[in-house]
């Protein structure tokens, strides 16, 4: 990339010129969205992986797998944080974010042409997890290094601007993928789509990763590394000299709890967790739902660009804690309006003839295994297990000790059957015949199989998912200027990139699972947004004490 037309400093380094300035901001913005586009296609089919790959479960536990695959991912993103961390600060930028999104490409590709629980059995959600994994390791490395890039060529006034076209690429990503899979279930329709249809999307990313990296490889290095480098400043130990000295751990930890760890469990809250509830709890068509996250989310872009603009005219710090404090007080409420207005045949029978699940409470068990080894027969358990699969709210009541379990919907009651000690065979039966009743008890007084797509109010359920991307772009759009500027030159690849994917990969990564958990084990369909809403409070508190206004920094010392 030629430099003929930017300015000379006095060490001797071109400054980039508007036409080089754009170009990196396409490269660094392009190939992240792509690889968010890669990320997301998993988190968007949640429900159809599911089914493929954890056969031998019930729905529930099979989208509860399926959210724990997906938060794999997460879990091994601070340590492809670390590792690209240092190879960006000892070797420079660019370097980093070509191997990234190289591995990224690879392993979501080879996503798309995994064999099925059916075809290998116990194999498939293994290579799963191992693919997901990479995936998470590649994006590590990816964020801070684009949005470092992008901040040490931008002129200081404008840091908050071109950053934010970094953040938005995100919604590009979002958008990008539910396109595809839109299109793709509408070639080939619901039933091709949940068979095999589910894998175009996840190849279809070759195409995207070789254009990305066509696009990458034409870029030079930035300004502030050549510059550093020039002066003999490189750190020889950035990830010791990152976490391991007081005066840059503690920006490290301040980071995490003042920024990210809000960020990650509202931005996955409104994004992912959203989609889990409107499609597995509300019961809305796949399809609708796609359509209506398209439409928030490309509101999204327009707004990421609009927060970083603002925050180099009045400050990030301002701008970011109104994002976080404003989703805390209105995750509640909007999620209840949500569900009035997407399904309000649900909504009105909750009211009209709330369940209640009447057992001893030692023969009820937390509805949450990890490893797929528990077995859920006491009368208890089936019972509560079927109001989840159901979308159905519940309340816990005590029984008598050892009376069998009942569920009573309104003024009626049904006995649930205690299925313990017998073969697996009986267990299923039984199981079966205890849904049954519940089911036809529940149609009875008014609860619906699904979201009746007539009653749908789409402006309704659109108007709350653009609330809370309003908040949550609010929060993100200037978080990539202000963790630039809080980080020196030398060390900011590995001390920016770690907390950032702690608080996206470990908060918001492990968001969707932990609540839908909460949801199951509660029988309280909103209880999983005290995760979200928790976290976001407390980081609220930690930033506004000690979090400093970050504008105007001079990011090269």
């Amino acid at each position: 990339m030629s430099s003929a037309e930017g300015r000379v400093d006095a060490a001797g380094i071109a400054e980039p010129s508007a036409r080089e300035l754009r170009l990196v901001v396409t490269a660094s913005a392009a190939g992240t969205a792509f690889e968010w586009y890669d990320f997301f296609i998993f988190g968007a089919l949640t429900s159809v992986i599911g089914k493929q790959f954890f056969t031998g479960v019930d729905e529930a536990a099979a989208t509860v797998f399926a959210l724990l695959v997906f938060a794999a991912g997460f879990a091994v993103r601070p340590l492809g944080a670390l590792v690209f961390g240092h190879f960006g600060d000892k070797l420079g930028r660019k370097n980093a974010f070509i191997v990234t999104i190289t591995l990224m490409g690879v392993a979501t590709s080879a996503i798309g042409l995994l064999p099925t629980f059916s075809q290998v059995g116990l194999w498939a959600p293994i290579a799963l997890v191992a693919l997901r994994c990479a995936q998470g390791f590649a994006l590590g490395g990816e964020y801070g290094g684009a949005a470092i890039y992008v901040a040490e060529h931008a002129p200081a006034g404008k840091r908050g601007f071109y950053t934010s076209w970094v953040q938005t690429s995100a919604a590009f990503g979002l958008v990008s993928a539910l396109l595809v899979i839109l299109t793709t279930r509408t070639v080939v329709g619901e039933d091709a789509f949940a068979d095999w249809g589910w894998r175009i999307p996840f190849v279809v990313s070759i195409f995207l990763f070789l254009i990305s990296l066509w696009i990458r490889v034409r870029l030079g290095e930035s300004p502030a590394f050549r510059r550093i480098k020039e002066a003999g400043g490189l750190s020889h130990a950035p990830l010791a000299e990152s976490f391991f000295k007081w005066r840059n751990l503690k920006l490290v930890l301040l980071a995490l709890g003042g920024l990210m760890a809000a960020q990650g469990a509202i931005w996955y809250a409104v994004h992912f967790y959203a989609q889990v509830f409107l499609e597995r709890i509300l019961k809305v068509p796949p399809a609708t739902v796609n359509e209506l996250f398209i439409a928030s989310v490309s509101v999204s872009a327009v707004l990421y660009v609009f927060f970083g603009w603002l925050s180099d005219k009045i400050g990030r710090k301002k701008i970011m804690l109104s994002g976080i404090g404003l989703a805390a007080l209105t995750l509640f409420p909007g999620f209840e309006a949500m569900t009035r207005a997407a399904n309000p045949d649900l909504a009105a029978a909750t009211r009209a003839h709330p369940a209640v699940v009447v057992a001893d409470p030692d023969t009820c068990s937390f509805q949450f295994d990890v490893i797929g080894r528990a077995s859920y027969v006491t009368a208890c358990d089936i019972a509560k297990a079927t109001l989840a699969a159901a979308g159905v709210s519940y309340r816990n009541e005590p029984g008598p000790p050892g009376a069998p379990a009942l569920v009573r919907i309104g003024a009626s009651e049904v006995a649930s059957t205690d299925a313990s000690g017998r073969s697996p065979e009986e267990q299923k039966r039984l199981r079966a015949e205890v849904q049954g009743r519940i089911k036809a008890a529940l149609k009875g007084a008014g609860y619906p199989d699904t979201a009746d797509p007539a009653k749908i109010d789409k402006l309704g359920v659109l108007a709350v998912l653009v609330w809370f991307v309003i908040c949550a772009t609010a929060l993100f759009g200037p978080l990539a200027a202000c963790l630039v500027e809080l980080f020196p030159t030398r060390i900011r690849y590995s001390a920016l990139s770690l907390p950032y994917h702690i608080g996206t990969g470990w908060f918001g990564g492990f968001m969707p699972v932990t609540a839908f958990a909460i949801v199951v084990a509660t029988g309280n369909i909103f209880a999983g947004l005290w995760f979200p809403v928790v976290v976001g409070t407390v980081s609220v508190l930690i930033a506004l004490i000690f979090l400093p206004e970050t504008l105007g920094r001079d990011i090269h010392s």
